[in-house]
């Protein structure tokens, strides 16, 4: 059995105060923490640099995700880990020389990980696949949180899910874009291990039960 990881996304929170943002996915149960690092180009929106991961690493043991939704995210990935990423994740389309990336981020002894938006196929990362360690589908068209799951996507993890199945790869496949209770259980049934979740946890009543439900939901 797999157990399901929620990573609560901060894009989804108010970032006037992180310092409770991060208590509030400390005390959920919430193993993972989500870093969407966007650059006003690859996306049309702007987040946080790499001194917001520096300082919340100093407040947490949370993995960290850190999400490269930028141009040349080469440039940027080394700068990412000093501040404490322990993975880093970078969009297919936004690198030429990816499996360099890729490669360089490993001997790092961090997690390396690939994103696909929703135009982009599957059959885009397939010679990437044996060396990875983390395959995130975005199930919306980044740059904004609170957008409804594109549920089209979701084949995508199906596809993803065969070929490690098939071909023994042991990378995770990460959904992010959408993702509440109900749809949850669509991405797990679908193959997905992890749970990019925004607007859905920051806005619930108990985070805790939300977290202890969906992590209860495993697949073989």
């Amino acid at each position: 059995m797999a157990t399901t990881i929620i990573a609560p996304s901060v894009l989804a929170a108010d970032f006037a105060a992180m310092g409770q943002v991060l208590d509030r996915v400390q005390s959920s149960g919430a193993p993972w923490l989500h870093l969407d690092i966007m650059d006003g180009r690859f996306v049309p929106n702007l987040t946080f640099g790499p001194k917001m991961v520096a300082d919340l690493r100093k407040r947490s043991s949370l993995f960290f995700d850190v999400h490269l939704m930028t141009v040349d995210p080469e440039r940027l990935a080394g700068t990412f880990m000093d501040s404490g990423a322990d993975a880093i994740t970078f969009h297919i389309e936004a690198c030429i020389h990816a499996h360099r990336l890729v490669q360089d981020i490993k001997a790092r002894n961090r997690k390396a990980g690939v994103s696909i938006v929703p135009s982009t196929p599957v059959g885009s990362i397939l010679p990437l696949l044996p060396f990875l360690d983390l395959v995130l589908v975005m199930t919306v068209n980044p740059g904004f949180s609170g957008q409804s799951m594109i549920p089209e996507c979701l084949e995508k993890v199906r596809e993803l899910d065969s070929a490690r199945r098939n071909r023994g790869y042991g990378f995770s496949i990460s959904v992010d874009g959408g993702i509440n209770r109900s749809t949850a259980l669509e991405a797990v049934d679908a193959g997905s291990d992890i749970l990019v979740m925004g607007s859905a946890f920051f806005e619930a009543d108990d985070a805790a039960t939300l977290v202890r439900d969906l992590t209860s939901r495993s697949r073989l």
